[in-house]
């Protein structure tokens, strides 16, 4: 039950609603009680033979006027409470998804997709039927059950109550057992799920790996284990779910043998009459909604409370990198660079030491290095994806600690490894920093970064849908799109974190040379393995075990004869070969 504690501030937002719903239930519960009553009365005057046919007419006439009457109380309650509860599934959804998007890369590595996926759905909707069917269950169940409690006690027999209702407390004990069985469960069954959400997701993710490596079996032998672990904890949950009806069935069944025996006594010690016996078990039938809305609230309450605490567990996640800044204002694209030392966690090696690097406006940077030297890391940093407590970056004479987090990406543009494309037109995809851009202006950063031309080729030009991830363009075409698309932003500062990687030397040159005139006065960052991509880089650092092992320009490093040159020196005659020379 700590579940509606915990949904407090919800209730408190909409206790206009809530409010509007129990008044509308307590109409229909008042409502109900009276066609028992005059049903007690015709039998009696059928019994005595005073029944007329405008009596019966009136009687007949009130029944129907309070079905009308709880018919229209009925659609209120539902539009009010159902439409609170909605309310509630979308503003979870929406809270978890803005959530979610202040998290660092850091807290995708902890959490799986799919389960991210599980609990914006699945448990989200077990929070919806707690706030919505398991709250009409506890008001309307106990409602019903009290009033017509008062009615037995105070105008039939109370006597004959208390016997109804004596297998009453072996069953609520039952119910409690239930409860705690079910949460367990229904945790368990959820987790299970989410397992299951991340196998298709990364499975369907990788399907032409899968395909290529052959790897079909295999994968089916997975995804039928994880499934056979969900179905199994689902059993578990459906094997708790069936018990509660049986169990209220036979309470009920019990009830009524009860209270029919006894009242049969009480006919013939005159102490009742055959319509008061009759009004009985009529009333007697409405106290079986109140034991199954017990059953169907603590069914749904106990779903609720474990989705509520895998969906809390996420929400209370403090965000890495924490947004505290206050600086909103335009600054210079100069940055100033000092690593003193940079671990992805804290008992594990140095990523990056003694990095000091200044970057002056305008000027084009390069970051070069074995695989693993620590490149993206750096550029990580500067874009503030990371941070660390020996990291001290600024940006125009500001930290970034002192950027609000939108203001600093309105600063910088980044294209990154592995340029990701939604399900979108080739022109929503360049212009998703800026949806307001033109048509000129997307072709525009389109022809610097070569593409445009590979665009006009597709059917419907800048208006092709790309399939999920841009599966339908090449690694050199996803890549351009990217670069066309931080090229719309316009910022300060670009990074570009191996973005150059699928496309040939030729188209390189090309794109190089357009964004060198595009970007006069803007600072650029780029990270390459290609060394002809930094050839006119105003600085290029080397990096190497995290450490800067060589600093300088395209010339001084060549004549260093360090790692730089043998490198260089090496492309160069992969060059040749690749070119028949």
């Amino acid at each position: 039950m700590s579940v509606f504690w915990q949904l407090r501030w919800f209730f408190k937002e909409e206790w206009r609603r809530y409010s509007i719903a129990v008044l509308a239930l307590v109409v229909v519960g008042l409502a109900v009680l009276v066609p028992p009553w005059i049903t007690g009365r015709v039998v009696d005057a059928i019994a005595a033979g005073t029944l007329t046919l405008e009596r019966l007419f009136i009687n007949v006439g009130i029944v129907i006027g309070i079905a009308v009457l709880s018919y229209v109380m009925r659609v209120i309650w539902r539009v009010a409470l159902f439409g609170a509860s909605y309310s509630l599934a979308n503003r979870l959804r929406r809270d978890l998804y803005r959530h979610l998007t202040t998290q660092s890369p850091r807290f995708f590595q902890k959490h799986k997709t799919g389960d991210l996926m599980a609990r914006a759905t699945n448990d989200i909707q077990a929070v919806e039927m707690t706030a919505g069917e398991a709250v009409l269950a506890l008001f309307d169940g106990a409602l019903t059950g009290i009033l017509v409690l008062t009615v037995l006690v105070t105008q039939i027999s109370w006597e004959l109550t208390l016997i109804a209702l004596m297998p009453w407390p072996i069953v609520g004990y039952f119910m409690w057992r239930f409860g705690q069985e079910l949460h367990e469960s229904f945790r368990l069954a959820q987790a299970r799920f989410s397992d299951l959400n991340d196998k298709v997701q990364e499975s369907v993710s990788g399907i032409r790996l899968v395909r290529a490596f052959g790897r079909e079996g295999i994968e089916d032998d997975q995804f039928n284990a994880i499934a056979r672990e969900a179905n199994r904890a689902n059993r578990m949950v459906a094997r708790t779910d069936s018990k509660y009806d049986p169990a209220i069935s036979l309470a009920v069944g019990m009830s009524f043998f009860l209270s029919v025996g006894g009242g049969a006594w009480f006919i013939v010690h005159d102490q009742m009459t055959v319509g008061e016996l009759t009004s009985f078990t009529l009333y007697l039938g409405f106290m079986i909604w109140p034991m199954f809305a017990v059953g169907w609230m603590l069914n749904l309450v106990e779903r609720g409370q474990a989705a509520y605490d895998r969906i809390d567990e996420l929400m209370h996640t403090e965000p890495d990198i924490a947004d505290h800044g206050t600086f909103e204002d335009k600054t210079a694209p100069e940055l100033d660079i000092s690593v003193h030392e940079f671990r992805h966690q804290p008992d594990g090696d140095a990523t990056l030491t003694d990095i000091l690097i200044t970057v002056g406006a305008g000027e084009l940077i390069g970051l070069v290095g074995p695989t693993g030297a620590g490149k993206t890391t750096l550029l990580d940093l500067i874009l503030r994806l990371q941070q660390g407590p020996d990291v001290d970056i600024a940006l125009g004479g500001h930290r970034l600690s002192e950027f609000t987090l939108a203001n600093l990406r309105r600063h910088l543009a980044c294209v990154p490894q592995t340029p990701f494309l939604f399900t979108a037109t080739l022109a929503e995809n360049i212009a998703l920093g800026r949806p307001d851009a033109s048509r000129d202006d997307i072709e525009r950063v389109a022809r610097i970064a070569q593409v445009h031309d590979d665009i006009l080729r597709f059917p419907d030009d800048y208006d092709t849908l790309v399939g999920e991830r841009g599966v339908t363009l090449s690694g050199g075409q996803k890549q351009r799109v990217a670069i066309a698309r931080a090229l719309l932003l316009d910022a300060p500062v670009l990074i570009l974190d191996d973005a150059l990687s699928a496309v040939d030397v030729r188209t390189e040159q090309s794109i190089l040379a357009h964004l060198k005139a595009e970007r006069a006065g803007r600072t650029t960052l780029i990270a390459c393995h290609r060394l002809t991509a930094i050839e006119d880089a105003d600085q290029i650092l080397v990096l190497e075990h995290g450490h800067c092992v060589e600093r300088g320009t395209h010339r001084s490093l060549l004549a260093a004869g360090g790692w730089y040159r043998r490198t260089y020196d090496y492309q160069q005659l992969e060059r040749a070969v690749e070119d028949g020379r």
